[in-house]
């Protein structure tokens, strides 16, 4: 695990879902803005101290919850909040 990693791999919930937790909570508090280009698979791996693969599903899991959208051949972006 990175040194100041939020993510616990002993705890009872996937590691993939701790990344994407940590980031989401980073889009609410308004550290990540809309807009902002999301670090790489492979950086979000070495941030987070995990494999390549579980950022990558991380940022899956992200797309699906709508908080970010990736552009081929450009990166991954943090979309504008939702309506309410």
């Amino acid at each position: 695990m990175a040194e100041g990693s939020p993510v616990d791999p002993t705890a009872p919930e996937y590691v993939y879902r701790q990344v994407a937790d940590h980031i989401a909570a980073q889009i609410a508090s308004g550290k990540l803005q809309p807009g902002a280009r999301m670090p790489g698979e492979r950086d979000l791996a070495e941030q987070y101290g995990v494999a390549v693969g579980t950022a990558r599903r991380a940022i899956q899991e992200l797309r699906e919850r709508h908080l970010v959208v990736t552009l081929p051949a450009k990166g991954t972006f943090v979309t504008n909040p939702p309506a309410s």
